[in-house]
């Protein structure tokens, strides 16, 4: 089977100067559950926003469903159909992604601009919000919600669209235990269904849990490994080298533990 994506020597930098990633080649193939993983400022929201389309490469190439990425391919109308039907973006923040009056608006509104009838628009928004237990929030207004039912509001935005592929930027941030269990099963969920799942994170606590596969990026924003959870995160060295866990924490052997079976 052919890759969802194939990244052959990309290379991104901010306002022409400023490195974010080098010389990254990657396969993503239909059905896997991928964390990218790194410090802050590795290259790891940089790597999701050229999977979307919303940057491009300096240099390299990107091929999406067998495609060449370009802006000016995305400017076509049928693949830009095509693409923003397949992938998904969850970002951060959610706030970035919501700006319409209510819950049941934002969910039908990506549906709308791909152009589905209205009555399959209302089914989607009745399946998602049953779906995520937020049928109760379908009323309210975005900006009067708690973090956690931002994000999760956010989440519902984007699987209305059914898409093939979700890209996940530090989900679990800034959400509460209970919230962050609750996408946690939910990641579980969409990878049984076949779901491809891209997620950038910088905690080892979830690795394992949300994927099958681990892309460590490193601080000078090249990949440094690609393996398994359990493969990455016995790697001490890798780990400090990359600056995802501190020298003193190497030897807390209880935390690595549950960073692999937490």
């Amino acid at each position: 089977m052919k890759p969802i994506y194939e990244l052959t020597d990309v290379s991104y930098r901010y306002h022409s100067s400023i490195p974010a990633l080098e010389g990254i080649n990657l396969l993503i193939r239909h059905g896997e559950s991928v964390a990218v993983l790194g410090a802050n400022g590795s290259g790891k929201s940089t790597l999701l926003h050229l999977l979307d389309g919303l940057i491009f490469p300096a240099s390299g190439t990107i091929k999406a469903f067998e495609e060449v990425l370009t802006e000016e391919k995305l400017e076509t109308d049928d693949f830009r159909c095509f693409f923003r039907s397949r992938v998904g973006f969850v970002f951060q923040n959610p706030e970035i992604q919501l700006f319409c009056p209510t819950v049941s608006d934002e969910l039908a509104f990506g549906p709308l601009q791909l152009g589905l009838p209205s009555g399959e628009v209302a089914e989607r928004v009745a399946d998602v919000l049953a779906m995520l237990g937020i049928y109760s929030l379908k009323d309210r207004t975005p900006n009067q919600l708690s973090s956690g039912e931002k994000k999760k509001v956010a989440i519902a935005s984007v699987l209305s669209l059914n898409p093939q592929v979700l890209l996940m930027d530090e989900p679990t941030s800034s959400l509460d235990p209970r919230t962050r269990h609750w996408f946690i099963d939910l990641i579980g969920e969409l990878r049984k269904a076949g779901k491809t799942i891209i997620t950038s994170t910088h905690e080892l606590s979830v690795v394992a849990r949300i994927a099958s596969r681990v892309l460590v990026l490193t601080e000078e924003h090249t990949i440094a490994a690609d393996g398994t959870p359990a493969e990455v995160i016995k790697d001490h060295e890798l780990l400090h080298n990359s600056n995802i866990l501190y020298e003193h924490e190497l030897g807390r052997s209880g935390y690595l533990r549950k960073g692999i079976c937490s």
